[in-house]
Formats: structure tokens, sequence, C-alpha cells
């Protein structure tokens, strides 16, 4: 018996039975009477070892999320807190804005807090490199890599970025699309809309499609809103575009919601792509196509590493490339040879 099951059986979502188990007071009279008639009827104990682990000090995890609107973050959260709870550990979440510096709030809770490890969702590898080093506990960085930066006591787990952002393009091109424009974050280095557009890149190159950045790519906020802005001014000035590849689905959505704004359907007219696989874009007008992150597989192995490293000591840090899917939705459409351009 998981929270998943108690989730199931009560008909609330894994975040709310969570919220029940650890007591937190923003939780309805009438969803915890519910919830704990299961756990009691099912007799649920979160698990005696990682129980006992708890018990040996009041911390808990800090999961740092980089980013307040990031769905696929929401998702990882919750597949992130029902594992935690599983083995007998508390999550405390902090939401901080997606050009924070997640780094300098770890450090500030490291000293005031005392967690027992931090779980990073979203991170700025610069921001690692300069300030990271004072932390000492366990900690996990997800959806970027840190196997450049050298700390021993810092692992991470993430898709492929570059392969998927390439296998994107090939789609596109497969299609007819030569002019394709890109919807993404900060293209320092250090964020991960680099690797994406550096897969982009190389996949143009390799099929000889035309990719100038300055005039195809278009960085925005991980939001609708923000994307929907950003999708204007990229048509303004690419008017030519047959297809965008938005590097979340967030930021998919959102330019979906322009184009149908400015006359233009998807995918007739233009065709959009997505990144993450989050579940509204299969419910999406119309269905998303995506790259679709395995959030499980993350949170597991991210979960599982930090678990170790508090038990056993740090260790060597695990860095490791996550399988994607692309998933082929309704959002592309095959280009006519009068529109190739």
């Amino acid at each position: 018996m998981t929270i998943k099951d108690i989730a199931r059986l009560s008909g609330c979502g894994v975040a709310t039975v969570s919220r029940v188990l650890n007591g937190h007071p923003d939780v309805s009279e009438k969803t915890r009477r519910r919830v704990m008639a299961v756990v009691k009827e099912q007799g649920f104990q979160p698990n005696a070892n990682a129980k006992h682990l708890k018990q040996q000090t009041e911390s808990s995890i800090a999961v740092v999320v980089k980013g307040t609107m990031n769905m696929l973050f929401a998702d990882l959260v919750e597949k992130i807190q029902a594992l935690l709870l599983d083995a007998g550990q508390d999550a405390a979440v902090y939401y901080l804005d997606e050009d924070a510096d997640e780094v300098a709030c770890a450090l500030r809770l490291h000293r005031e807090r005392r967690p027992r490890g931090f779980v990073f969702l979203g991170g700025d590898l610069e921001l690692f490199r300069a300030g990271f080093a004072p932390i000492t506990v366990p900690s996990v960085l997800l959806t970027n890599t840190a196997r450049d930066l050298g700390f021993d006591n810092l692992s991470s787990f993430t898709t492929d970025d570059g392969a998927a952002a390439e296998q994107v393009i090939r789609l596109l091109a497969g299609q007819g699309h030569r002019h394709i424009g890109l919807l993404g974050g900060n293209r320092s280095f250090a964020q991960i809309s680099s690797s994406r557009l550096t897969g982009c890149l190389e996949a143009c190159r390799r099929l000889g499609l035309p990719f100038d950045a300055d005039q195809q790519y278009e960085p925005c906020r991980y939001s609708m809103p923000d994307a929907y802005a950003a999708t204007l001014r990229l048509l303004r000035r690419r008017p030519d575009l047959t297809a965008i590849f938005a590097v979340s689905d967030v930021m998919a959505l959102g330019a979906i919601r322009a184009l149908r704004d400015q006359g233009r359907r998807v995918p007739e007219d233009i065709s959009v792509v997505g990144y993450d696989g989050i579940v509204i874009g299969q419910y999406s007008l119309p269905r998303l196509t995506t790259v679709q992150q395995d959030t499980q597989r993350l949170a597991e192995r991210g979960v599982e590493t930090l678990l170790r490293g508090i038990v056993l000591g740090c260790g060597r840090p695990v860095h490791e490339l996550i399988p994607f899917r692309l998933i082929q939705g309704e959002s592309v459409a095959r280009l006519s040879l009068g529109s190739a351009g």
C-alpha cells in the first residue's frame, strides 16, 4: 500500500493525500476525514526502515523549484512528494521565480533550516558553479545535468535535450518544413533552452535547413502569456515560418492561442511542437505533438539517489540521461509542395 493507492481509493490527488498525512492545515475537514478513513481501513504505514531514518532528525528534504508556472515541475513535485512520503521523509517545497537564484536560496536554507538534502527542479549551471560549494548535504538536480560541475554531493538526472530537439527537427523536416521558428528561454549555455537550441542547430546543419538564431529564435519565460507575446514577435519578424518548436508544452499552448488569434490554423497553416509531455497537451485542440519526459523515472532516480546519499554518505555522484518519447499528436501537418518555399 502506497500513497498512490490511498489517493486512488480516496478519490483525492497524491499531493492532497500528502498534505493530509503531513498534517498541513490547508485541507478541508471533509477531505481529511475521507483520506484518513482509507488510511485506517487499509492500515497504511510508511516504510518502516525509512521511518527509522527520519526519526534520526527533524530536518526535511528541501525541494527547490525554479519557476512557478512550469507544469512539468508541478508533476515532478507531486511524484517526488509521494516517493518521499512512502520513504518516511518530509518534503518542504520552495517555489522561486524562474529568474531567481536557486543556489542563493539553498545556501540560506542550508544555514537556517538545515535540510537533510536538496532536490533542485531546474537550475542555472553558472549559479551552481559559482556558489554551490558551501552546501555539504546530498543534493540532486533534475532536468539539467551537473556532470561537468565536479561536486561530489550533487547528482543529476535529465532528458537528453539535444537529441530530443534534433528528433523534433527531423520530424518537421520529414513533413516538408524548412522554415522553423523556436520559442525558448535564456540562450546562455547554462540554461536548459541552450541544449535544445543546440540540438536544433545541429539537426538543421545536418539536414541542410536554414536557421538563423537571431531571426528564428525568440526567448520568453515558461508561461502561456509570455509565449503568446513571443509568438507575435516571432511572426512579425518571420511571417514565412511554417512550423514552431516550443521548448515547453506551456509555451506551445500559448503559441497556438496566438496563432489562432492571428487567423492561422494549427496545423493546416502552421505546425507546432511542444516539449515535456504534460497532460493538458493531450487534451488541447489540436492534441499537441510533443517530446514526453519520463517524470516518473526522473523522480524515482532522483529520490533513490538522494536517500542513498543520506544513508550511506554522498559517495560518487550519479549523472544519467533519462529516455524520452516523441508523441505525435495532431498539431503537425505535412506541408504541401506549393507552401514549402
